[in-house]
Formats: structure tokens, sequence, C-alpha cells
């Protein structure tokens, strides 16, 4: 099986993060190729950053399905531009958000997001409510910069340390789950420390990925995530233009 994981910005250090953790998370026998985007944000802290990460991700996406990959993941917690994947791609596409909560989902009804940016709150709430989940989530920011994680002078990880704990004693919530990709490698060492269950949306869309391959499942090309409509594009977007299947 071979795993597409991407990451939508182009922040190469983070991309290897993310690659850590979802190959610690895959079966033997999964190779995951992980995909840094060659063009938009270092970053993505909120809806700007995440329109023009779009289209770095899907040329990293419409390569890797060329080079026959059997499934991807959108290694960002805002699930950037995961129905524009679905619709290009046959193979099936998860976000770490959406994958994130429905594995959360499994453990306990009271889960609390906790991501980097305040700004980065309405976001998730949005995505929340899509995925059904708003009435037992919660999502808290704990005011850091995606990029502050690689940095272990910026005290992100303990602002992070202390939205858990206003997550747990203020929110009741039974579960944590990790809202940034680049926060994947602290989930086991938050789940020590805190006692309860703390989730990496990377690691949980991972498994969901191996499952729809190992059963065989494709993203449905009925009606919602139909092939784009070909037509021309104008402009630095032309060669995004979609063209009728061979």
């Amino acid at each position: 099986m071979k795993l597409l994981v991407i990451n939508p910005n182009t922040t190469a250090s983070m991309t290897a993060t993310i690659a850590a953790a979802a190959g610690a998370a895959a079966a033997p026998g999964t190779e995951v190729i992980a995909a840094t985007s060659a063009m938009g944000p270092v970053s993505i802290e909120g809806f700007y950053d995440e329109a023009f990460a779009v289209p770095g991700m899907l040329a990293a996406l419409r390569k890797g399905e060329a080079d026959a990959a059997d499934a991807a993941v959108i290694a960002c917690f805002d699930d950037t531009g995961l129905d524009a994947a679905r619709s290009l791609a046959r193979i099936p596409v998860l976000g770490i958000c959406e994958a994130g909560l429905s594995l959360a989902s499994f453990l306990t009804p009271r889960i609390a997001i906790v991501t980097t940016m305040e700004r980065s709150r309405v976001p998730l709430e949005h995505l929340v409510a899509r995925y059904g989940k708003s009435h037992t989530t919660t999502v808290r920011a704990a005011d850091i910069s995606v990029l502050s994680l690689e940095d272990p002078r910026s005290g992100a990880r303990e602002r992070l340390r202390h939205e858990i704990r206003l997550a747990i004693e203020h929110d009741r919530a039974e579960a944590i789950l990790l809202g940034c990709a680049g926060m994947a490698d602290l989930a086991k060492s938050f789940e020590t420390e805190f006692g309860l269950p703390v989730i990496d949306g990377v690691g949980a869309a991972v498994k969901q990925a191996e499952a729809l391959v190992a059963l065989g499942l494709q993203t449905s090309k009925h009606r919602t995530y139909a092939a784009p409509v070909p037509k021309t594009y104008h402009g630095v977007l032309a060669g995004f233009a979609p063209v009728e299947a061979a």
C-alpha cells in the first residue's frame, strides 16, 4: 500500500515531523510518501492562508495519484481543500480533523481540540459543526504560531499544556485532539502526562486510510465529488484547468 501524506504548507521541517508520525502509525507493508507543497504559505493560520495553500496541495495530490498512491492524507488540521481534493482524485483522501474527530468519538463523547492560534478557533468550530460534533466538542487555542512548535525556546509546549489542563478541568474533556499536524510528535508525551487519550490526527488519518484501501473503497464520483467540468482557467492558474479524463 502506498500512502501519500501531503503537508499543504511549504515548511519541509514540518513535513519531516508529519512523516515520522505517519510512519509510526502505519502498518507493516504501508509505504508512507511524504510531500511538501511547492507553493503557498510557510504555515496555515486562518482563512487567508488556507485559500492560498490549496493549489499547491492539489498539485501534490495530482502527482501522487499519478505515481500510484492508493490513498492520500491532507496533513493540516483545517482539512485544507478537502472537498476540492476529493473532486480531483479517485483515491480516498482524508483530512486529519475529520479523521481525528471520528476516532476520538469512538473513545468518549467529550472531546476538546487544542489548537495553535486564536484565529484558527472559528475555522475549526466550523469544521466541528460540519462533522456533526458541535454538541460534544470544544475548541481551545493556545495562541501560539504554528512554526513556534519547532522552537523549544518558544514556550509553545507549556501554553499547550495550560490549555489541555483547562480543557480537562473546565470543559470536562475526556480526550484531547491536537489541532495541528505540527503537534504530531507531542501526542504520546501529553497522553502520559495527563492520563487520558491524546489523539494526533495524522495517525488517525493513516489508520483510516489503510482501512479504506483494505476494503477496496474509493471516493464516490457519482455526484458531489464528480470530476470537475473541463473548462479554461486563465492567468497563473491555467495549469489547474480541468481536462477530459483519458
